[in-house]
């Protein structure tokens, strides 16, 4: 199971990385710079696999959340960098959980519990209608308000089902 672990702040740099012998991978890597405005920077990998929700473009100065697998070995160098998995470019308008659900439908840090409607739009991460039960499963939800309960509820606006 993924440990899906995340980083907050503001893109400062994006380069290419390259990766892979005579060139073949020119490209199709990203060095992404993030600086969370209290001294502590990470660097991301984004790899072609790397999920951007809402298919966003992100550019230097753009507010960004990173997920990586916090169980992935790592090079230990400064600043850390880390292999992105899901990225998310701030909005003020939906707020996004990536984590572990359970059978209630609850994240595994117990923060918040889904009550999907049957208007809530589940899907793959290739955009594709995703038909059975989203329960035990790794998902990107996207949500607006919750309530005040501890975990707090929202019905989503959308959930990407991350296989």
């Amino acid at each position: 199971m993924i440990n899906f672990q995340a980083f907050h702040g503001t893109v400062t740099m994006i380069n290419d990385f390259p990766i892979g012998i005579n060139g073949e991978g020119e490209g199709c890597y990203t060095l992404l710079s993030v600086d969370d405005g209290f001294g502590t920077s990470v660097n991301f990998v984004v790899s072609p696999t790397t999920y951007f929700v809402d298919h966003e473009m992100v550019s230097v100065g753009d507010r960004v959340s990173g997920y990586y697998d916090g169980n992935a070995p790592v090079p230990l160098i400064y600043p850390p960098q880390y292999r992105a998995l899901i990225m998310v470019k701030d909005s003020p308008y939906q707020n996004v959980k990536v984590d572990h659900f359970n059978s209630q439908l609850v994240s595994s840090d117990g923060q918040l519990r889904l009550n999907i409607s049957p208007y809530t739009p589940l899907l793959l991460t290739n955009g594709q209608v995703f038909t059975k039960n989203p329960a035990n499963r790794n998902l990107i939800v996207i949500y607006g308000p919750t309530t005040r309960s501890i975990p707090a509820q929202t019905t989503p606006y959308k959930i990407i089902v991350w296989c």
